[in-house]
């Protein structure tokens, strides 16, 4: 029999997380795209892979047997894909997210790597990056990675890279700007300041349900001066930055540390888990180790907030080695 690459790759994600759910959102799939491609794999090879049960699976013996010779497989096919390309040509990212200058991130990790020729683009949102790599119009995308963004998109992989700290930006009318720190729980009375609408900002959205804060958003993101004038224009009103974005002086606005808990934002990196540039790889582990480093993945949960995608996305990059042998880690 021939067998089919996707069907593999599936079997793969699903006998590492060993839970259907998470090898779907690892590959961008449904969990029912998944589920289907396992059930054709297992009815080609006449065998089950899995022993499937309430909460969770495991692989059966045949499963187990199949895992080490699967990665092989997917390993070679990927390097057959990286051999068909040209190697000479610059590695293409594209970031989004622009607000929180993601360049902040990419450059650092770029400027480690004197030998690497890179193309920079910018994309308006996830959905943007995500069709941008199916095109094959660019190799990796860094931003913010979310559930409502494009779950289903096949021969999609992802991983968190950073976590960072977020201030409360508020004018220095704000019945709360003298303050040296606050709370979430601090901001109840006042009005998160969106700059864009909530469906393009999902962390300004996720942060304002789960501590109590109504919002109020714009349409259109027109960029930091943009923010501040929004902020400013009502006593009640603040917004959210990363805590290390300096704001511009004279501006009348400040930023609060917030605490107790840490508000975290989760920036994460994207790519096809098949069509991938000989350097990919290496950026990848670069990746991890300059968050290893520099300590970009810490998290506690008694200290810190995270939606709940984002902790499972540090979970699993906090699981997954640092130079990946297979698509989809």
């Amino acid at each position: 029999m021939d067998l089919d690459v996707a069907q593999v790759r599936a079997f793969v994600a699903a006998a590492e997380e060993l839970h259907f759910g998470r090898a779907a959102g690892r590959l961008f799939l449904t969990q029912q795209a998944l589920s289907k491609r396992i059930a054709r794999l297992e009815r080609e090879l006449g065998v089950a892979l899995f022993i499937r049960q309430a909460r969770a699976v495991r692989l059966t013996e045949a499963g187990r047997r199949f895992l080490p010779p699967a990665r092989r497989t997917l390993a070679e096919a990927d390097r057959a894909v990286e051999a068909a390309r040209d190697p000479g040509r610059p590695l293409r990212i594209d970031v989004w997210g622009h607000l929180y200058d993601p360049m902040r991130t990419v450059g650092q990790v770029i400027a480690a790597m004197p030998g690497l020729s890179t193309e920079i683009g910018h994309s308006r949102d996830l959905s943007a990056a995500v069709t941008a790599l199916r095109r094959g119009e660019i190799d990796m995308g860094f931003g913010r990675v979310h559930p409502a963004g494009e779950q289903g998109q096949d021969r999609m992989a992802s991983r968190l890279a950073r976590l960072e700290p977020v201030d409360a930006i508020l004018g220095t009318e704000h019945p709360l700007a003298g303050r040296p720190v606050l709370r979430p729980a601090d901001l109840r009375e006042s009005i998160l300041w969106s700059p864009a609408t909530l469906g393009k900002l999902d962390f300004l959205r996720r942060f304002a349900d789960h501590f109590g804060i109504a919002v109020t958003d714009s349409t259109v993101n027109l960029g930091l001066d943009h923010l501040i004038r929004g902020v400013r224009a009502d006593r009640r009103r603040f917004s959210l930055l990363p805590a290390d974005i300096a704001l511009p002086a004279g501006t009348g606005a400040r930023a609060v540390p917030l605490a107790d808990p840490t508000p975290l934002y989760a920036w994460s990196l994207i790519w096809l888990s098949q069509d991938r540039h000989p350097l990919l790889r290496t950026l990848l582990r670069r990746f991890a180790e300059t968050g290893l480093r520099r300590r970009w993945l810490e998290y506690d949960a008694a200290r810190d907030w995270l939606p709940a995608h984002d902790q499972a996305e540090l979970r699993r990059a906090l699981a997954v080695p640092a130079a990946p042998g297979h698509a989809g880690q």
